[in-house]
């Protein structure tokens, strides 16, 4: 079992709660609710260490987030 962090912004457009896993490539995926969009992501995580599984140490490592500011 590994636990990975989902980065999660909810979309006004379409509506849709919208999950990506930092450095996963393809791991990104939406849902109507957050249970949805939780069983979607760990389907989409299956799917894409499928091709990583026997070196998912090399995997990236998500650390945080930061807050930046800029003048606008």
């Amino acid at each position: 079992m590994k636990t990975f962090t989902a980065y999660i912004e909810w979309d006004s457009e379409t509506k849709l709660y919208v999950g990506i896993v930092p450095g996963i490539p393809g791991a990104h995926t939406q849902g109507a609710t957050l249970d949805e969009l939780k069983t979607n992501l760990q389907e989409v995580l299956e799917l894409c260490l499928e091709e990583y599984r026997d070196s998912l140490e090399d995997l990236p490592q998500f650390v945080g987030l930061q807050q930046i500011e800029v003048a606008v």
